[in-house]
Parts: structure tokens; sequence; C-alpha cells
């Protein structure tokens, strides 16, 4: 699993699971591929201005990817869109702009605003603690890791660690088994809770997705409901992302929506299917499972983009505020994965970063589940989105939508 950020996104400034090691520990392969299932009409809807199809096209040849997708969103409207390529290599299905793409740790903005929500019904505070209301369900947490905050997990700035190869056997464990997602997070919790923080809490940027998953956990105790069902009805539904949806994109027996690729030393590459082997652990929810059509993902970028001024009101323009500013520096990162910048921002579920192209700042993030790559780059002060997926992992699919980024985003840069 490669929740990759932007962050410095982070949502990974640090790799969070090789592939290699996933599968591993699953010890699953597939290598053939079902018969074809054709490609589904699109819904109708409303054109877009511009047709993003040649230029995504163009650059997917360029990269040697099996498909990209893209679209920009400005004042919440869906101004460009396209899609190229294919479902899988190897196969001719073509994709559609309402194919469904793995966010990976994109879905991390998503769990923060969350988390806003359940501040805002005054169920959580910010500065809520583990142990105030983890405590009970997991007794004997280390005293420091206990007095972790809300806000220090959702920015990368609770002296979590980055994921190890202890947490990588929590996380794929037989006791996925035998328990429903919200218990086992609490089960992972409680074999990592005599932990103390790695480093003082609030000092240090360490991208973590245990931190996720504690959130999430700290989310569904005072929420009272699970964190796929709180995803799904209280951002999905009102927000009309129809296409939405957790884990694997592909519905099971079917290639009815871009599927992921694993790719070996040797740049050989599978197709990945569906089950266990095609996305990462759920109890991993919160840190990087969603999926979406480009079209969901580019009205959920254009949300933020309008600084939750527009409908639907999911929460206050000041608790979106806090959630996109920066609440810790990410320092100097040396030797940044490909398409990371070196510096930059956090704040809970976002990377701030000044681009070379950019004239400010801008929210920004990447996701991977080390098969799949998608991106989104949010100006706020423009009132634009611009969103890229493709699904096939790597540099190669870095670099192709960090150069579609920069030439959908520039004709909005200010001058």
């Amino acid at each position: 699993m490669d929740l990759e950020p932007v962050v410095t996104d982070a949502p990974d400034s640090t790799p969070v699971l090789s592939r290699r090691t996933a599968l591993a520990a699953l010890a699953l392969g597939l290598t053939t591929l079902p018969a074809e299932t054709p490609a589904q009409a699109p819904a109708p809807k409303a054109t877009p201005a511009r047709d993003l199809t040649g230029e995504l096209e163009a650059l997917r040849g360029r990269y040697r990817l099996p498909s990209v997708a893209g679209a920009v969103v400005q004042r919440g409207e869906l101004i460009a869109a396209g899609a190229s390529g294919v479902r899988a290599l190897g196969r001719t299905v073509p994709v559609t702009l309402d194919d469904r793409y793995h966010l990976g740790s994109d879905t991390k903005a998503m769990t923060a605003l969350l988390a806003g929500m359940a501040v805002e019904s005054g169920k959580l505070a910010w500065d809520s603690r583990i142990g105030d209301v983890l405590g009970r369900q997991v007794p004997d947490l280390n005293p420091a890791l206990a007095q972790v905050t809300l806000e220090q997990l959702l920015s990368h700035a609770g002296g979590i660690p980055s994921d190890t190869d202890e947490l990588l056997q929590l996380y794929f464990n037989t006791d996925a088994f035998q328990y429903n997602l919200a218990p086992l997070r609490l089960r992972v919790i409680d074999a990592w809770k005599h932990h103390a923080p790695a480093t003082p809490p609030g000092k240090e940027f360490h991208y973590a997705n245990l931190g996720y998953l504690i959130g999430g956990a700290m989310i569904e105790t005072a929420l009272g409901d699970p964190w796929e069902s709180l995803i799904t009805g209280r951002i999905f539904a009102p927000l009309g992302l129809t296409s939405a949806g957790l884990g694997a994109q592909a519905s099971t027996g079917r290639l009815d929506a871009p599927v992921g690729h694993q790719v070996d030393d040797h740049g050989a590459a599978t197709p990945m299917l569906w089950g266990a082997a095609a996305d990462i652990p759920p109890v991993l929810g919160p840190a990087g499972t969603a999926h979406m059509s480009i079209r969901d993902f580019a009205t959920w970028a254009g949300w933020n983009a309008g600084l939750a001024r527009r409908a639907p009101h999911l929460v206050k323009p000041q608790t979106l505020a806090r959630i996109h500013r920066p609440h810790i520096d990410t320092g100097r990162i040396e030797h940044p994965r490909p398409g990371v910048p070196s510096e930059g921002q956090y704040g809970m579920g976002w990377g701030i970063v000044k681009f070379a192209w950019s004239a400010t700042p801008l929210l920004t993030h990447n996701g991977s589940n080390s098969m799949n790559l998608a991106k989104v780059l949010v100006d706020t002060a423009q009132d634009v989105a611009v969103v890229l997926a493709t699904n096939y992992p790597g540099e190669r699919a870095d670099d192709a939508l960090n150069e579609g980024m920069t030439a959908l985003y520039r004709p909005y840069a200010a001058a």
C-alpha cells in the first residue's frame, strides 16, 4: 500500500507500504482477466465546456499508462473533463467519465471533514485526547500516547510513526476475518497501545496512516457509527457523489472500472481485479480507501475550493478553514519521493505547497494504494480545483499526473 502524498502532500511524504510487502503478507497474485465487460453508457449529464480527452490521450501515450482521467472545476462548475485509455492493460474496454478511480490517501481530507462535523456537533473537540475518547475501550494506553489530540493525529503531528513492519503486521492480520471494521480498528490500537509517541506531540511531522486509523476510531466512537457509514451518509450522499464507494474499484467478477496494476521489479504490470489483493486492508479506511469517478472527485475538490460557502452546507466555513490551514511544517525532506516537494506544510488531510508554477501556496494531496494514483489541487483564492487519476502506480504515473496538473492549472494561475 502506498498511501502516497503531495506534501509535502504528504498523502504520503513517506511511503506507507510497499506493494511487495503487502502481497507477500496476503500471498495472493491474480494474473488473468475475466471476460470483458462492455463499457456502460454514462448517464446524461451536462457536457463540459472543454473536452480534455485529446490532451489526456497524448499524456497517457507519452507515459505509457493504461488510462488517465482529469477534470477542472471553477466556482463550483465543471468546466473541463476527459478520460482516455483502457480499464486494464491487455484489454480493450475503454474508460469513461463515469468510471471509478481509486483515491488512496486523498481520502484523508474526507476523514478530517468528518472530524469537523463531530466537533461542530459537540461530540468531539479538536483537542480531544485519545485517552479521553478511547480509554474505556482501549484501557492501559501509554500515558504519553493517551495525551495525543485529534488535531495532532489528523495533521501528522502526534508523534505516531510512519508505517513500520510491526504496524504492517497489524494491518494485514487474520483478525480481519473475525470482526467488523470499527472493533477491528480498536484491536489494532489495543495492540499498539503500549508505544509512546516517537517524538513529542506537536513538534515534528511524521506521515502516519495509524494516526488516521486512530482518528477514525475516535470519530466512530463519538458519533456512534462506523466510519464507512459516516463517509457514505455524511459526505458522499449530500455532495451527490453517486459513483463513490470504498475499496477496490471494480465490482467482483466484472471489469466495470479501471483496475489498478501491480508492477514488479522488472517493470512487468499485472492488473489487480478485486479481493484482498486489489486494495489496502479495509481497516485503514480512514487513511485511504475511497474511490469515485473523476467528475465526482472534481465535485469534492470544488466544494473545498468554495470554502464551504456553497451548498451542501456540511460544516461552517470557519471549520473548513481550520482543516485547510497549516498546522505543522513538514521540514526538509531528504530524497523525496517523485512528485513530493522537498518541503511544505500540512493541514488536516491537506498538504499546503508553493509550487514553482504557482503564485501562492495551494492545497494539494496525492493518493496511492501502490496500484493506482490520484492527485488533487485546490486554489481557494481563485475558487479553482484540478483533479487527475490513473490506474497505474509509480514514478511514470507520478510524472504524468504532475505534468497534467501543471497544464490544467496554469490557465487559472494568478499573474
